[in-house]
């Protein structure tokens, strides 16, 4: 805990999806008085995402699926494009990213690089988001992907030239900000290449 917080008091909100918090508590200002705060934080537990890339066809692989808190935001569709991504639940994150991209993807890979952790939205969720990539080629396909019934998914699987999907963050058709990021990791690191 760090010293520079005291009282700290939490209420759960609502726990009907995940788990919404009141936290209230104390925080030691740079003057040396303790200022009372407040602040709601939305544990929805930690995640795993992978960009899967060919670099002899130049592809990568993402989804597009309904995402409601967007289009309750003015996305007109509600639709996204997507790396593939899942909650860890109880799975470690390399665990978790191999069965996620198999259900999503359709793809079953072995091979993935952990790149780097995240926190998405740090003043009010308290996820990390564990990234990686991983190379795939066709005969990695052993479905078609689309997620799974029981947990009401309907992923559509997208391969794409990757100088259109590092295009589409310009043309605002990629919003994703963990899709931007591993886009730009590949570009950056020259993955492709």
């Amino acid at each position: 805990m760090s010293n520079k917080i005291r009282n700290l008091k939490t209420s759960i909100l609502s726990d009907n999806w995940y788990t919404l918090k009141k936290v209230d508590f104390e925080f030691l200002q740079k003057n040396g008085e303790w200022q009372p705060q407040s602040r709601e934080a939305y544990d929805r537990g930690n995640g795993a995402t992978i960009l899967l890339y060919n670099k002899a066809a130049q592809t990568v692989i993402l989804t597009r699926q309904f995402r409601m808190p967007t289009y309750l935001n003015g996305n007109q569709s509600g639709f996204l494009i997507e790396a593939c991504a899942g909650l860890l639940d109880k799975d470690n994150p390399e665990d978790c990213i191999r069965k996620e991209a198999e259900e999503e993807t359709g793809y079953k890979i072995t091979d993935v690089q952990k790149v780097f952790e995240a926190y998405m939205s740090p003043g009010s969720v308290t996820e990390i988001l564990y990234f990686f990539t991983a190379e795939y080629t066709k005969d990695m396909k052993v479905s078609e992907g689309g997620g799974l019934e029981e947990e009401t998914e309907h992923i559509e699987v997208l391969e794409l030239p990757f100088s259109r999907a590092l295009d589409m963050i310009t043309t605002g058709e990629i919003m994703d900000a963990k899709t931007i990021m591993l886009l730009q990791h590949a570009a950056i690191n020259h993955l492709l290449k």
